[in-house]
């Protein structure tokens, strides 16, 4: 019996205004179609009609509001696009009943506003890519970019140079792609940025809907969203803001895991100062303390820097004396490197190869005992991880305290029945200065 391909939704069009709105509309119409929708001819047929607006003078606004009028009455279904669409508080005052509303050459966000309202019924002989995207990683977890680029003028990083500065994704496509993530059976969403503390500082007077509520492009509110869509949600780079207290009562209650990536980089106020980063250090160990009231179990992993320019015998003692005191979970360490383009190259005092390589086996001594006391005290705990591999009778996986790739790993016995995946409870056994060992509850 041959198989009936589902029918796709039917797109109508109406466009108004200059040529570069037709333009526009042929882009549009373009996209939906490669992504498998069908054209409408007439309201009557369409699932979705979308209304390219013209604002350049008053009569072509009315006649743009309607038009919007006539397809709402013949259809009912309706997404406004166009130059009119900086206007959007107009247009919903007199048809509140509109789908969505987005400006001129946003075509992501006109697409996406289709997605939403129509989705493509999914078929494995149409859909050649899955819904989600193609990955690199496993299908349990998966990496979630939130912005590019960076405001930051680290001394020894080109990454404004070679992204530019921050530009935010808007809140509702990274909520609508995360969802997409996990209908696919993603279980953890590690959010991605250059600075995710910074997320919607460019767009922080763009909130947007999403489910019927407004999400305003700040990380908390998305944060607070991500923990509705998925099981766990990881945040990396995140720069220690003020704004970032407000993150933890999140992981408190169970929303976001309690886990913060900080790349701190340096301890010392004349390093920090050298490097043009901020030289609190003593305010983050009165906050680190503050963090842990609130959720005991939160892991910081930190990123160092040794041999940085001008950095003191006097300098790296304070960075150990520092770490002492932080007691971070994690921390990986790297020795300076000259960048080209990176103004450090310019500073005077550069730390001898010898020098720099005896502070890194320093650091990593300091931070490896660190770490080993705090799995210890795990041994006996109840843990919840997730499942990265199986074997016939063993499996490996992570806790909540272990990202993948860059921290340690959990490694289960009598494990043969799980699937990758999975987030189960496990008994800790034993502990060594990264890994973790133990059982999985029955």
């Amino acid at each position: 019996m041959a198989t009936k391909l589902p029918d796709s939704p039917r797109i109508g069009m109406v466009s108004l205004g200059c040529p570069k709105n037709l333009v526009d509309s042929e882009r549009i119409l373009t996209k939906l179609r490669s992504d498998g929708y069908a054209m409408s001819p007439d309201y009557q047929g369409a699932d979705i009609v979308l209304v390219n607006t013209c604002g350049f003078l008053d009569s072509a606004k009315e006649e743009s509001l309607e038009a919007i009028g006539e397809a709402i009455a013949e259809n009912g279904r309706v997404i406004v696009t166009g130059c009119m669409g900086k206007e959007a508080e107009v247009i919903r005052a007199r048809f509140p009943n509109v789908l969505a509303v987005t400006g001129a050459h946003q075509y992501e966000e006109v697409v996406g506003a289709v997605h939403e309202a129509a989705p493509m019924p999914p078929s494995p002989f149409v859909n050649l890519v899955p819904d989600a995207g193609l990955k690199l990683t496993p299908r349990h977890y998966s990496y979630l970019k939130i912005s590019e680029g960076c405001n930051h003028r680290c001394a020894f990083c080109i990454i404004p140079s070679l992204r530019g500065d921050l530009v935010s994704r808007r809140p509702d496509a990274i909520l609508r792609e995360a969802e997409k993530l996990v209908e696919a059976g993603t279980k953890e969403l590690l959010v991605i940025s250059q600075d995710t503390s910074a997320y919607g500082v460019d767009i922080r007077k763009e909130p947007r809907m999403w489910k019927g509520q407004e999400v305003v492009p700040h990380m908390t509110d998305l944060a607070r969203e991500l923990g509705k869509i998925a099981p766990w949600v990881r945040l990396h780079y995140v720069y220690p803001y003020p704004h970032v207290d407000h993150v933890i009562p999140l992981m408190a209650e169970g929303l976001v895991l309690p886990y913060l990536d900080i790349p701190f980089q340096h301890a010392a106020p004349n390093v920090l100062r050298r490097m043009r980063r901020p030289a609190n250090e003593a305010k983050v160990l009165e906050r680190l303390r503050g963090w842990r009231a609130i959720a005991p179990d939160i892991t910081i992993r930190s990123t160092f820097v040794v041999g940085f320019p001008g950095e003191t015998e006097e300098d790296f003692q304070y960075l150990l004396d520092w770490l002492d005191e932080a007691r971070l979970d994690r921390v990986g360490a790297f020795r300076f490197e000259p960048v080209e383009g990176a103004s450090a190259n310019l500073l005077p005092d550069p730390v001898p190869e010898e020098v720099k390589e005896e502070r890194y086996a320093r650091i990593m001594e300091k931070t490896a005992a660190i770490s080993a006391a705090k799995l210890q005290a795990k041994i006996g705990r109840t843990l919840e991880v997730i499942i990265d591999e199986v074997g016939e009778d063993g499996a490996t996986g992570r806790s909540q305290a272990d990202a993948p790739e860059i921290d340690g790993e959990v490694f289960l016995r009598d494990a043969g029945h799980l699937n990758q995946g999975d987030i189960v409870r496990v008994t800790i056994e034993d502990a060594d200065e990264h890994d973790l060992y133990g059982v999985p509850l029955p």
